[in-house]
């Protein structure tokens, strides 16, 4: 659905895109992260056309964005960070406004509108004033808006932030249902553990360059399979500990809450190994496990340039 290539982009003599690849696949719900001043708004300014690169290739739908620009817009819907300003305009009038900047008037307008209300939740709303909306109930506005022309892709740049838990958790759950119906999303969010519950993919942005993109599944499993292993004992650890210190795939040994835990580079063919040898040392095992990983501890790795390095210690 959107392919990505070289994208470059500079203000004044800050680099904000430097060469930055990407690719989404139709049906994905694809999280896009980055710290603050990464190039993620940027990025999305250029996918909606309300930028122009210095330098790349967008195509969405398999059209060159910027040479098809008129059938292309037909392909997408954008839900920006900030809602506007729409002084004495009612929900509905606000509705009807947008189809008809699609060419959509009289009855089939009326429907169009009504029905997006109504999967939005927001048909109880539809007399009131927009600016008297709550920014979880416009940011629900909005994102009907978007879909007035029936796109095949949606943009949304922080489209959560300031919602309240239970706003948000409704929010996200209209996303999956759209994406089950065959729509591919594209949405930005600070909100790390919110993205790794609902998106299919991810890619993480730092210094205008993706330095992570896959599937959310592939991307916690890459990170699991690197964490350390934690030994939980019953009686004495002292075989267990020289078993460890034997093996060349243990880089550190902490004991920490009573476990031993491992810096152990090996895959599960090796844990299997390791395990064996503890039992067969005489070792009595309770528990042998990854510590799992989540999205935050992964963008925190990546983007965390004045660590480049993970130190194990003992907390006894």
């Amino acid at each position: 659905m959107l392919k990505i290539r070289g994208l470059k982009k500079k203000f004044k003599n800050f680099q904000v895109l430097d060469g930055l690849d990407m690719d989404i696949e139709e049906g994905a719900l694809y999280g896009f992260v980055g710290p603050n001043g990464a190039g993620k708004t940027t990025a999305i300014r250029v996918i909606t056309g309300l930028l122009r690169p210095d330098g790349g290739t967008v195509e969405i739908g398999g059209r060159d964005a910027f040479a098809y620009r008129e059938q292309v817009k037909q392909e997408f819907g954008y839900v920006p960070d900030e809602f506007g300003m729409y002084d004495n305009l009612k929900v509905r009038e606000y509705m009807e406004f947008f189809a008809s900047c699609y060419g959509l008037d009289g009855l089939v307008a009326r429907n169009r509108c009504m029905e997006l209300l109504e999967q939005m939740k927001l048909l109880d709303k539809e007399d009131d004033y927009v600016d008297s909306l709550s920014r979880g109930i416009k940011q629900r506005l909005c994102l009907a808006r978007a879909m007035i022309h029936d796109p095949r892709f949606l943009v949304l740049d922080e489209p959560t932030s300031g919602m309240d838990p239970r706003v948000r958790m409704e929010f996200t759950e209209i996303l999956r249902e759209m994406c089950a119906e065959g729509k591919t999303i594209l949405i930005s969010s600070h909100i790390l553990s919110e993205l790794s519950r609902m998106c299919t993919d991810i890619g993480i942005i730092d210094a205008g360059k993706i330095v992570l993109s896959g599937s959310m599944s592939e991307i916690l499993r890459k990170v699991n399979d690197s964490n350390p292993l934690r030994i939980r004992l019953c009686g004495e650890r002292e075989a267990a500990v020289d078993v460890l210190k034997e093996d060349r795939r243990v880089q550190t040994i902490t004991i920490r809450d009573g476990d031993i835990v491992v810096n152990f580079h090996g895959d599960q063919t090796a844990e299997a190994e390791l395990l064996a040898r503890l039992i067969a040392c005489g070792a009595r095992i309770n528990g042998f496990f990854r510590e799992q990983g989540d999205l935050e501890s992964v963008f925190m790795q990546l983007t965390n340039h004045e660590f480049q390095k993970v130190v194990f210690h003992s907390e006894e």
